[in-house]
């Protein structure tokens, strides 16, 4: 009998792709955006054919959307039709478990950590679903900041709270909602991902199961690096399903891009025998869907194979910064600076794509000069390095071979989808969209990688069968 499963702020579905692929069922998924919304419902309800078909799902009532197995709307939505969960809840039968990722931006430190902020009541909606249908195992996922706490407005962090309530219990039955709870920072390239991403979770088994079956929780926060040094651990934690040498690179994960003709057969058999994933859904290999390449001005496409160069070469981008005061002031102080910065540089200087970018010292000078910017936030990704955290726009990554920022398919890569997943909507947006819209690479960025939760499910299924 399969595990049945919620999944709150779902997104465009990584946490339910992970789930999906270890045998759990979906009861149903709850998402705000009718954009991630989309490529949720094509990947795992029904493939999709005409816009049509996703036209008249909006239009469906709510209760023909849940049994369906989506909801496009906000959990406090559902939360004010009690009536309508409740007979959710019959049709189901037990659940075995609630997951979701709150949105993070009122958590984030990097942006604004007010309490008082309308998302941070997101969490709290969360728990009121664990208190309707009291599910056997919860998991909440989220970024660091969600364990700061709010000094200047004296509150604990949000995690703490949401931790302590559910070993408390909370509601009209407390005993039913109490829970042992392990937190856990989990690194997703200990699990197979090929990218440096932490993230915080909490992770709770009903206390009368965690009883029977002897399991308990740490007082301290566990980390997945701390397996490598064999310390001893919860039952909770998922241990990591990599050794630390074997983390994965850029190059693994996008390496067969760079053949031609492109040929993803290797990354598939990878992803399928290393990493167990099984076609979760009724399309065939889509490896040219969501791969649109990047178009870039010939000036930026420039800096870009300077920055490759920089980095290959152990050179500082801030040389940048020199040239733009250099060309503000004409201080030789700040060419000095600039010469310093390149003084390991061989001639000619070529970049990844074998374009020649000088042939002498003062030809590299005069081109910094020229493309002179005081953005130092781009950088290329490290062929023989994990990608760094996979973000909603990816405007600051740079190709490590070609002079352009990364595909929807490649930031997917980073992220452990497999490609038959394929993202719906519009590929991009801009301006003040941004705050609403969620396009393909916003969707990416904002996913729970679908192999750490395929391992995170995996450990859940042994906890509780």
């Amino acid at each position: 009998m399969k595990n049945i499963y919620i999944d709150l702020f779902s997104g465009c579905g990584g946490l339910s792709l992970g789930f999906e692929t270890t045998g759990f069922k979906l009861g149903f998924a709850v998402e705000k955006s009718s954009m991630a919304g989309e490529t949720f419902y094509h990947n795992l309800i029904e493939t999709i054919k005409d816009e049509n078909q996703w036209i008249n799902y909006l239009n469906r009532s709510i209760e023909q959307k849940l049994e369906a197995g989506l909801f496009i709307g906000e959990t406090l939505e559902l939360l004010e039709r009690p009536d309508l969960l409740e007979k959710t809840k019959r049709r189901l039968g037990e659940i075995d478990l609630i997951v979701g990722g709150p949105p993070c931006q009122g958590f984030s430190l990097a942006g604004r950590r007010n309490p008082k902020d309308h998302r941070n009541e997101l969490p709290w909606q969360f728990l009121e679903y664990v208190e309707i249908f009291k599910p056997k195992a919860v998991l909440m996922e989220n970024v660091l900041g969600m364990r700061q706490r709010f000094n200047k407005h004296n509150e604990d962090a949000p995690f703490s709270q949401i931790k302590n309530l559910l070993e408390t219990g909370f509601g009209e039955d407390s005993e039913a909602t109490q829970y042992v709870v392990q937190e856990l920072q989990l690194n997703a390239m200990h699990y197979g991902v090929p990218q440096h991403r932490p993230r915080v979770l909490l992770l709770g088994i009903r206390k009368d199961i965690a009883i029977k079956n002897n399991l308990f929780a740490t007082k301290d926060i566990w980390h997945s690096k701390n397996y490598y040094t064999d310390e001893e651990i919860s039952p909770l934690c998922p241990k990591p399903t990599i050794k630390e040498k074997d983390i994965l690179t850029v190059k693994d994960a996008i390496g067969d891009f760079f053949n031609e003709p492109f040929d993803n057969k290797e990354y598939i058999e990878r992803l399928n025998q290393k990493s167990g994933f099984r076609k979760a859904i009724q399309k065939g290999t889509l490896f040219e869907a969501n791969n649109n390449l990047r178009k870039h001005t010939e000036k930026v496409e420039q800096r870009f194979r300077l920055y490759q160069y920089f980095s290959l070469n152990g050179i500082s981008t801030k040389v940048f910064n020199y040239a733009a005061k250099y060309s503000s002031t004409k201080d030789k102080t700040f060419m000095n600076q600039i010469e310093a910065e390149i003084e390991k540089c061989n001639f000619p200087a070529i970049a990844p794509d074998e374009t020649i970018i000088a042939t002498k010292k003062e030809d590299l000078i005069e081109k910094i000069i020229f493309l002179e910017t005081k953005k130092h936030s781009q950088r290329p990704l490290k062929l023989d390095s994990p990608s760094p955290t996979v973000v909603s726009v990816p405007d600051d990554i740079i190709h490590p071979l070609s002079p352009r920022t990364m595909s929807v398919r490649e930031q997917a890569r980073f992220q452990s989808f497999p490609d038959y997943f394929e993202f719906r909507s519009k590929e991009t947006t801009g301006g003040v969209k941004r705050k609403t819209e969620v396009p393909q690479y916003t969707q990416v960025g904002n996913a729970v990688p679908p192999l750490m939760a395929k391992a995170i499910a995996e450990h859940i299924a042994k906890l509780l069968n």
